[in-house]
């Protein structure tokens, strides 16, 4: 060992709290935001932080994380809600397969699955577009997971890669990566990289592994009053289109002190944008529906109980981040991979997915991994861009190997009817595609970014 204790006392502080995370999460089976709170005081206490400044510091961590991070999965919960209980998000999707048509079903599922993923949660987007799935599959005769393969790729890609979905939102905060960056990226390369592991795998493993579909009676019924497809489309867009406006804008004029551009800056910001399209959904879908004020208070605080839960992990995650900066733990890091040939990039990608396979969330791998990367980049130039394909290394590295400490894992295989050994072979070996890919389109775009 070192003689130097004091010099790395900080990195065996964190490697100890890491361990501990991952222990009382796996085998004691306790909550994330529990885990995450008393990793942050372990860390902070071995590594020998006064009780004042570490109480400050957790302080710190969790109201400058949430400041944000709150605002925008709190406002995209209630633009999501909307869209599934209107049925828009269905009448999407059953557009584009009908407009694809049955021989293409398999695309216009990863389109509905990559559209719809990103105000609504991953497991509620698969259980909306499920019961298409499955009829699909009964009509034509083809195995389930060729219909199921695309849609999921799609619903996780968009999970992972485009805010305003938890992961990204908390994990551009704590880079300090531009969110218009972040949705711009994540959608041009996001998009091959759901076709990689949605329709191109599809097609292969669904001619390997036959699945029956589900009994007719399972199957839930098709409303005839749905909303048109260009309302839920034109919902979807319009938060993505004012951020990334305003990221283009500032990139091409800059932030200059004309009146237009701070108008551009206020209305693009994702506090507002958010807000913008939730009252657009709440009079669209809402009001002009007949829902009365009271039903959409109702559907406003039902979205916010299970965003409520993610925001606080979110939130013990910027907590755990700002221990690890002010112990020294992130400087210490910081100057051990500054002499390293191993780009932040890999770093994250690696730390992201070794912390999703031990305890399964992807939304605490990618909290945690970005949490250890953070301090390296306080003493590196990188640019907005940049800073945006880091999240995306990140979120890709989340997503690796589900597997059965993944609820998706069993969420997946219980309306697929699939068994423990098929869901490996066909979901498993779905999101370790997304987190190849997804990595290898990261190292490919950094060479073309600025």
């Amino acid at each position: 060992m070192n003689p130097d204790w004091t010099t790395w006392r900080p990195a065996w502080a964190a490697v100890i709290g890491i361990a501990a995370l991952l222990f009382w999460v796996l085998r004691c089976r306790i909550h994330a935001f529990l885990a995450l709170v008393m990793a942050s005081i372990t860390v902070g206490l071995l590594a020998g932080m006064e009780p004042a400044k570490l109480l400050a510091s957790l302080q710190s961590g969790m109201g400058n994380t949430l400041g944000f991070v709150a605002t925008v999965v709190g406002l995209g919960a209630m633009l999501g809600q909307l869209l599934e209980s209107s049925g828009a998000a269905r009448s999407l999707a059953l557009s584009l397969v009908c407009a694809f048509g049955a021989q293409r079903a398999a695309w216009a599922l990863m389109f509905a699955g990559f559209c719809i993923a990103i105000p609504v949660f991953f497991d509620v987007g698969f259980i909306i577009l499920v019961p298409v799935v499955l009829e699909l599959s009964r009509t034509t005769g083809h195995s389930v997971l060729a219909f199921a393969i695309p849609l999921l790729a799609g619903l996780a890609v968009t999970h992972s890669f485009v805010p305003p979905t938890p992961g990204p939102v908390a994990v551009a905060e704590i880079l300090g990566a531009d969110l218009g960056w972040v949705i711009l990226l994540g959608i041009i390369l996001g998009l091959p990289v759901a076709w990689v592991a949605g329709p191109l795998f599809g097609s292969w493993i669904a001619r390997r592994i036959q699945v029956i579909p589900a009994p007719t009676e399972s199957v839930e019924e098709v409303p005839t009053d749905l909303p048109h497809w260009a309302i839920g489309a034109s919902l979807l867009a319009l938060p993505l289109v004012l951020i990334v406006a305003n990221t283009v804008t500032q990139a091409l004029v800059g932030k200059s002190g004309s009146v237009w551009v701070r108008w551009c800056t206020f209305i693009g910001h994702p506090f507002t944008a958010l807000t913008i399209s939730a009252l657009a959904a709440l009079e669209v879908l809402g009001r002009r529906r007949g829902r009365s004020g009271m039903e959409l208070m109702e559907l406003c605080a039902k979205s916010l109980a299970p965003a409520g839960g993610i925001i606080l992990v979110t939130g013990a995650g910027g907590m755990l981040k700002q221990v690890l900066m002010d112990s020294g733990v992130g400087r210490l890091f910081a100057d051990l991979f500054a002499r390293s040939a191993l780009p932040p990039i890999v770093l994250g990608w690696l730390l992201a997915g070794l912390v999703r396979i031990a305890q399964g969330s992807a939304t605490v791998a990618m909290i945690t991994a970005a949490g250890l990367v953070a301090p390296i980049l306080q003493n590196m130039p990188v640019s907005p861009p940049h800073r945006a394909l880091l999240v995306l290394a990140i979120a890709s590295g989340a997503t690796v190997l589900s597997h059965v400490n993944d609820s998706g894992f069993w969420l997946v295989g219980r309306y697929c009817g699939l068994d423990e050994r098929q869901t490996l072979k066909s979901w498993t070996v779905m999101e370790t595609i997304i987190a190849l890919a997804g990595l290898a389109m990261c190292l490919v775009a950094r060479q073309f970014v600025p």
